[in-house]
């Protein structure tokens, strides 16, 4: 069997094991580039590059939102959704620690320590989405369907990028 052209990761191995179909897309990372970048590296729309974001309540607990690429997170909102009192957005090092993956190459797939996945309510109605695949680059096309083995939790927290 020959070598997959793409990076085989942790994420990778998720999707696999979870017989989740996905299509691999390699772009050129840049630092601070975020999903407009890498929207605008494979040319589709930011609406349907997913961000993982790492965030955690005032107990200091994590868990992961999923937002599309051109919309922020009320945090405010969440919290009020999710019955917490604060939620911020987890520091570098100790969201690396929970899930294995770098800033900027984050996925929700196959993350070291299982988080509780919430996803906004509207990235369910998407034909494709484009998310990490566990690498800084390197993004996964698959359907929103695939977010299942995720357990994610839809909210509604989205605000205007």
């Amino acid at each position: 069997m020959s070598k997959p052209d793409y990076p085989v990761t942790t994420a990778v191995r998720f999707l696999r094991e979870h017989h989740i179909d996905f299509e691999p897309h390699l772009y050129p990372y840049v630092e601070h580039g975020g999903t407009a970048h890498s929207a605008e590296s494979l040319g589709v729309p930011e609406h349907q590059v997913i961000k993982t974001i790492v965030l955690e309540n005032e107990q200091k607990k994590g868990l992961i939102v999923l937002m599309h690429g051109d919309r922020q997170i009320s945090t405010r909102n969440l919290a009020r959704e999710l019955g917490m009192k604060h939620i911020e957005p987890a520091d570098p090092k100790q969201a690396n620690k929970w899930t294995g993956y770098l800033v900027g190459g984050t996925s929700p797939f196959g993350t070291k320590t299982r988080l509780p996945v919430y996803v906004e309510r509207t990235i369910l109605d998407l034909p494709v989405i484009y998310i990490n695949g566990g690498k800084r680059g390197f993004l996964v096309a698959i359907s929103p369907a695939g977010l299942q083995a995720l357990e994610a939790q839809p909210v509604s927290v989205a605000t205007e990028g």
